[in-house]
């Protein structure tokens, strides 16, 4: 049986994430550790006490879910199976790429705190929204999308009846409006502080791309899917491509959890904070594995479920 490690993107935080592992485990704790000496703050204090107002800060929210997710790995590391390929949701990207030796933890951190920071900032300095589409195929999400004029368009490709839109707040309100129109359940505001993944965010995307330059990235140890393409990438050169890309590009999730299947996946082992990428897996194809691990004890759930499948290593 084939298994993919899966990383959550921004929305997973929550108060008190990551305390328990911090206080149960001792190699989790060292990954806290080595956050805050590389942002030279402590992140982890922020992440188990709040205040929540400063958690949900872009700047703050994307390095806290990175160190949370990186944290439930090493916590997990004797249960593990062998891994075929690993995959994160915008953030998550990261994390997958610390996960497959791709990039060096610190410098993943460092990295998705500048990302967040230039995120936030083009977020305040251009107002936008987003939305989410349920009940409506990705073709007619971006039909409406068309339809409504202005700077809107699908942002996360997330499953066959979830889309995610992102532009200016007045083409959103159009779009979903359309989508309304066009036979969708329902369509939700969400509370972000920007119109990620559109091209209201090419300040962020430009910002970005000195530092994915200056990177040191090494030949990933198995695929990982990037979110653009949702196709494999593994060598140094492309890697970076993805990430560039990244910002202003689509969160092609959908296509990557179907691309995932294509390359014999039959389980998904969900790390760091919370359950939402088994839930958009599992809309894609019900009969997938799904296992995750976020706290001392799903760790032990996780280790238990994989030695009756037989599929600890």
């Amino acid at each position: 049986m084939k298994t993919a490690l899966l990383f959550p993107g921004q929305g997973a935080q929550y108060v008190g994430m990551g305390r328990t592992l911090f206080e149960a485990v001792p190699a989790a704790r060292e990954v806290f550790e080595r956050a805050n000496r590389a942002l030279g703050f402590p992140l982890s204090r922020v992440m188990f006490e709040g205040p929540e107002e400063e958690l949900k800060q872009t700047r703050t929210t994307q390095p806290a879910i990175l160190v949370h997710s990186i944290a439930a790995l090493e916590a997990s590391r004797a249960v593990l199976p062998e891994i075929s390929f690993a995959a994160g949701h915008s953030l998550g990207e990261y994390s997958a790429l610390v996960a497959a030796g791709a990039l060096e933890f610190e410098d993943a951190v460092r990295i998705v705190r500048v990302r967040g920071e230039l995120m936030q900032k083009a977020g305040e300095d251009r107002t936008g929204a987003m939305a989410a589409i349920l009940g409506l195929d990705a073709d007619a999400v971006e039909a409406a999308c068309r339809d409504a004029g202005g700077t809107v368009v699908p942002a996360n490709l997330n499953s066959p009846s979830q889309v995610v839109i992102s532009g200016e707040v007045d083409a959103v309100e159009r779009a979903m409006a359309r989508c309304k129109e066009k036979g969708a359940k329902r369509a939700i505001r969400l509370e972000v502080s920007g119109a990620f993944h559109s091209p209201l965010m090419a300040p962020a995307s430009e910002g970005l791309q000195a530092h994915l330059q200056a990177l040191a990235i090494s030949r990933s140890r198995v695929p990982v899917i990037a979110n653009v393409s949702a196709e494999c990438v593994q060598e140094p050169a492309e890697i970076r491509e993805a990430l560039a890309l990244q910002v202003l590009g689509a969160v092609r999730w959908e296509p990557t959890v179907r691309r995932l299947l294509a390359g014999g996946v039959a389980r998904v082992i969900e790390l760091g904070p919370g359950r939402v990428l088994r839930g958009l897996v599992k809309a894609v194809d019900p009969g997938v594995e799904l296992l995750g691990a976020e706290d001392p004890a799903t760790v032990e759930s996780l280790g238990r479920a994989l030695i009756e499948a037989g599929g600890v290593a």
